[in-house]
């Protein structure tokens, strides 16, 4: 069982380095800022929270993929996709976005899979720009504008919208056909 359980364990990771790995390649793409938020970071998180049985992993995992990327993406740009201004309520969303997969995706269907990209999107959306607003100089500290900061990221959020539905899809769709093709990769068990 064992044994069982690391192969698992493989392919989860892989799936996830796949993902991590075309988000880096975006800065190269000649027209960069058609790609920058179609990223697959948001089905990380919400694959994760469905898969990875082990709480602390789940939740660690989207989040360190965040972070490395984040440190990826500064070596190749600039030090400004780092730790950009309230770059903690990001993080925070993405742990949303983990319990979000864990509550709503406990049984993989599309429709599940469908109202929890959504709705982790909807989270990321005010949580993080609730981090851009917090304290800004630019956005009055009002409910208007909070609300006007809200308006002014959803070109941005929209494009995470799409690329988290589309790297669901694909990595919900693939890991349930590995787990027809080989069902030991579905025995629940304590995934990392």
């Amino acid at each position: 069982m064992e044994r069982k359980s690391n192969i698992k364990v493989v392919v989860l990771l892989l799936f996830i380095a796949v993902v991590v790995g075309l988000r880096l390649l975006a800065p190269i793409s000649p027209d960069f800022s058609v790609f920058a938020n179609i990223s697959g970071l948001g089905a990380v998180a919400i694959f994760s929270g469905s898969y990875i049985k082990n709480r602390f992993s789940a939740y660690i995992l989207p989040v360190l993929v965040l972070l490395l990327s984040d440190l990826c993406l500064g070596i190749i740009m600039d030090t400004s996709y780092v730790f950009y201004q309230g770059w903690y309520y990001t993080y925070i969303a993405f742990a949303f976005m983990v319990w979000i997969g864990q509550w709503l995706v406990q049984k993989v269907n599309v429709t599940n899979v469908f109202i929890a990209s959504f709705a982790a999107v909807f989270v990321h959306w005010i949580v993080s720009d609730f981090g851009v607003w917090f304290g800004s100089t630019y956005y009055p500290q009002t409910v208007a504008g909070f609300w006007t900061c809200l308006v002014a990221a959803i070109p941005f959020e929209l494009k995470f919208l799409y690329g988290t539905l589309i790297y669901s899809a694909l990595m919900f769709v693939a890991f349930e056909a590995l787990k027809a093709k080989y069902p030991s990769l579905g025995y629940r068990t304590a995934v990392a």
